[in-house]
């Protein structure tokens, strides 16, 4: 049967074919070098999902299944294009973007982060964005010092 006589099955399906962009950040976009190679690789993924779904043979599965590879090649294609790669900090005198902070907190929680760019950040597995209030108070600061005040007081015991 020709594309020409098939219709879209509903509002929804058309809705879920048309996504809206990923919010950018309008912050600058640091990165560091691992993160650099990580929007490479989730940009291949990407445009791989995307033209896995475009051997899709229903018009309305290939529009489902474009939408989001799609979106996310647009976003990806943009923060790379304004990625500014930051090096390693040369010295762990002060916390700096790049820097791995080990701080305890007023509460006795000691808790270990490395200051990194907004979409490699991820608490769970240890990075926190430069842009994130802690890292934002830590920045600049050197072993010993403390930030912020009363129960939300943040000792830095070391930099790497």
């Amino acid at each position: 049967m020709s594309v020409a006589f098939t219709k879209e099955e509903s509002a929804e399906t058309a809705s879920e074919t048309l996504l809206p962009d990923r919010p950018i950040s309008p912050h600058p976009n640091l990165v560091t070098e691992a993160g650099l190679q990580a929007l490479q690789a989730q940009l291949r993924e990407a445009r791989e999902a995307y033209e896995a779904a475009q051997a899709i043979e229903d018009v309305n599965e290939k529009r489902r299944q474009s939408a989001v590879p799609l979106r996310d090649a647009r976003y990806l294609t943009e923060r790379l294009r304004t990625a500014q790669v930051i090096p390693d900090p040369a010295s762990t005198d002060v916390v700096a973007f790049g820097s791995t902070v080990t701080f305890s907190r007023s509460d006795g929680r000691v808790q270990t982060y490395r200051i990194v760019g907004e979409d490699e950040a991820d608490p769970k597995a240890g990075s926190i964005s430069f842009v994130a209030p802690v890292a934002k108070s830590l920045i600049g600061k050197a072993v010993g010092d403390v930030v912020g005040s009363g129960a939300q007081e943040i000792e830095i015991l070391s930099i790497a």
